[in-house]
């Protein structure tokens, strides 16, 4: 194939990453050595990040302080609610505005409710936590352990408890402009309709980008990669692990076979 052959440098083409799962292990900071081959990457291509998480939480994974934003072309927190480029916020946007404080209290009040019905191993705290773009909401809660959020995802699996959430919210909120989409291992996002991972592709429209490529490990229906990932306007791949995404960026963009002449 054309893109398994030595790649010169395109900076008209996007590589847009999801973070969890894709550039690093769920809230655990990058490799050094993956973080350096991205690097490299962006000497070929532009690289960018979209996460549902906030901007906080995408600097410890991957840079300090204000590292991330000088590390990526693009930074896209919380969906593409909070947006960077070349490291300088161009945007935010606030979930009370868009819902309004009626319907965001009876989302949370609900939400509270049947978390306090919710019978698990264990509780810790921060179960709803309040971000620009989208309520998170965690039964576990999200100061939880590594190994008490492994403990959790392996219970979800089996008992489906995120799933179940999910649906009561639906058939309580049916009509109300309001989307469920789970990602990582503990937790789920609730964000008013079209606020999804494709709104960061609104800023991207006018940038003069070829191609935009866009790796994510949620990509089935329901989770929060799977409608920028099935957008038109992207060509999207499906990764397993952080090691996974490398690979595929080396295939299309590096000599995919070292003894290939």
């Amino acid at each position: 194939m054309e893109e398994n052959r030595c790649f010169s440098s395109n900076r008209n083409i996007l590589c847009l990453f999801d973070v969890d799962g894709t550039l690093t292990l769920p809230r655990e900071k990058v490799d050094p050595q993956l973080d350096a081959f991205f690097q490299s990457l962006r000497k070929k291509v532009k690289i960018g990040v979209v996460g549902g998480s906030d901007y906080c939480k995408i600097a410890e994974q991957l840079g300090e302080g204000d590292d991330v934003i000088r590390k990526f072309d693009y930074v896209f927190a919380e969906n593409g609610t909070v947006q960077y480029k070349d490291g300088k916020l161009l945007s935010k946007q606030a979930i009370q505005n868009q819902l309004g404080e009626e319907l965001l209290q009876e989302l949370i009040n609900f939400c509270l409710s049947y978390m306090g019905l919710i019978k698990l191993p264990k509780k810790r705290g921060t179960f709803i936590e309040f971000r620009n773009g989208m309520l998170n909401i965690s039964p576990i809660g999200r100061s939880c352990t590594p190994e008490e959020r492994l403990e959790f995802s392996e219970i979800d699996k089996r008992e489906k408890i995120r799933e179940k959430f999910v649906h009561a919210l639906q058939e309580e909120f049916a009509g109300k402009g309001l989307r469920f989409t789970r990602g990582g291992l503990i937790s789920f996002d609730v964000f008013p309709e079209g606020w999804d991972k494709r709104l960061c592709l609104q800023a991207l429209e006018g940038e003069g980008l070829e191609t935009i490529y866009f790796f994510g490990n949620e990509t089935e229906l329901g989770g929060n990669d799977y409608e920028i990932f099935e957008d038109q306007r992207t060509i999207g791949f499906t990764v397993g692990s952080p090691e996974d995404t490398a690979r595929l960026c080396r295939e299309l963009f590096f000599n995919a076979l070292p003894n290939e002449s």
